[in-house]
């Protein structure tokens, strides 16, 4: 049900997505699909999830493969993780982290940036040494809050992700990142 979703996020948006869309895509009988969920929204907020989760993985796995010489080249990658998988993963378009939406398949107490900060702080922590402050986590939230806006920007004008402004979008976290990553050096 989260795959047909997310195929039909992507042919005809969210505003047109309905349960009965997504029932008869999974192939599934509607009362089926309100087992699972109440109605649309609590499965795009399913598929956020697993669009974290997914996010989240590729990151660690990434972490665990590659050397980076540096903490900017590991932030860099967190970005291309995330432009890859806009460009790749059905659905992902229509869903950003940022989005406010209920996460209680997360977590409770947070929202999806908080989230997705708490779990990229933790991989930098233990990767770089960082300093764990409530500066970091700060620094961190306007990164991933001002990142995910300038991205939305690239996907808008250029349905592959504007490089452009893909690239100014790194700029962007690195100023946010920059007091934070020096103190902890």
């Amino acid at each position: 049900m989260l795959d047909a979703c997310a195929e039909l996020l992507d042919e005809v948006g969210y505003e047109a997505l309905s349960t009965t869309r997504i029932a008869q895509r999974a192939g599934v009988a509607i009362g089926s699909l309100y087992q699972f969920f109440p109605d649309k929204r609590a499965i795009k907020t399913a598929l956020t999830a697993r669009n974290v989760e997914r996010f989240v993985t590729r990151l660690g796995r990434r972490f665990m493969a590659e050397e980076f010489r540096s903490t900017w080249e590991a932030v860099d990658a967190i970005i291309d993780e995330y432009v890859d998988m806009h460009r790749t993963v059905p659905g992902f378009r229509s869903l950003h982290f940022a989005d406010v939406v209920d996460l209680q398949l997360l977590d409770s107490m947070a929202d999806t940036s908080a989230v997705i900060v708490g779990r990229l702080r933790a991989l930098l922590l233990a990767d770089y040494g960082l300093a764990d402050s409530e500066e970091l986590d700060r620094a961190m939230l306007v990164a991933v809050e001002a990142g995910d806006a300038v991205l939305k920007l690239a996907f808008r004008r250029d349905p592959n992700g504007d490089p452009d402004i893909i690239a100014e979008a790194k700029h962007l976290v690195r100023g946010c990142l920059d007091r934070q990553l020096r103190a902890s050096a």
